[in-house]
């Protein structure tokens, strides 16, 4: 069997790594209270001879209420501050700004004479539903701010390695931070149901070093 089918995407950005070790430390706490709790349960079952101290104590009653109190709350904990850390953004060196259409996204960069561009999916290609004609290039180990916005429906950029998910809505810019760390294509596609053609809007980002990155840019000049 192919474990990795059940697990979450290789990280590729220090936040998504973040989210995984989070994942992991739930599960572990879950599984723990399941087990636990399924204990208690079959041993209730099986037992005939049932105590009235078990079924009426003032004592139990506070422990099983305190209880599950504590382990919310070591929960939610480190929710609380990963969630500070992917609303985080401090000194971008770069601004991207991503507009979600009926069906396709473009891309606009800012910073660098208005540099923009459509990206559609490749009617054929080796990956289906996931490749597009024009990827969107990004610098490796930078701050990256991405904006999202939508000229129609509501819409979600998506790329699940980066741990990156944000909703393009129309009216309205929301903004993310990215930091990837690892070079390589990364996939994702639209997260909301957007329409009849929701499922093809794949989003393929280029992760390359800067020097490449920089080249890249030099070409629209």
């Amino acid at each position: 069997m192919d474990w990795l089918k059940f697990s979450l995407y290789d990280n590729a950005s220090p936040i998504m790594e973040q989210l995984i070790l989070f994942h992991d430390y739930s599960m572990l706490i879950i599984s723990t209270t399941l087990s636990v709790v399924s204990f208690f349960m079959f041993k209730m079952m099986i037992n005939k001879f049932l105590s009235s101290s078990i079924l009426e104590n003032q004592l139990i009653e506070v422990i099983w209420t305190l209880i599950p109190t504590i382990i919310l709350s070591i929960i939610a904990l480190p929710s609380l501050h990963l969630l500070y850390l992917m609303d985080e953004l401090l000194n971008p060196i770069l601004t991207v700004k991503i507009m979600g259409h009926q069906w396709y996204w473009s891309y606009e960069y800012n910073d660098f004479n208005m540099i923009e561009f459509d990206s559609y999916m490749k009617p054929e290609s080796t990956f289906r539903l996931l490749e597009v004609d024009n990827s969107t290039p990004l610098p490796l180990n930078c701050q990256i701010r991405l904006i999202t916005s939508s000229t129609d429906v509501l819409h979600s950029w998506t790329i699940p390695a980066m741990g990156v998910k944000m909703d393009a809505t129309p009216g309205r810019l929301n903004q993310i931070s990215m930091f990837p760390n690892r070079t390589g294509s990364f996939f994702g596609q639209c997260s909301e149901i957007c329409g009849a053609n929701h499922s093809f809007m794949p989003i393929v980002v280029d992760i390359i070093p800067i020097k490449y990155f920089i080249s890249w840019i030099k070409t629209f000049n």
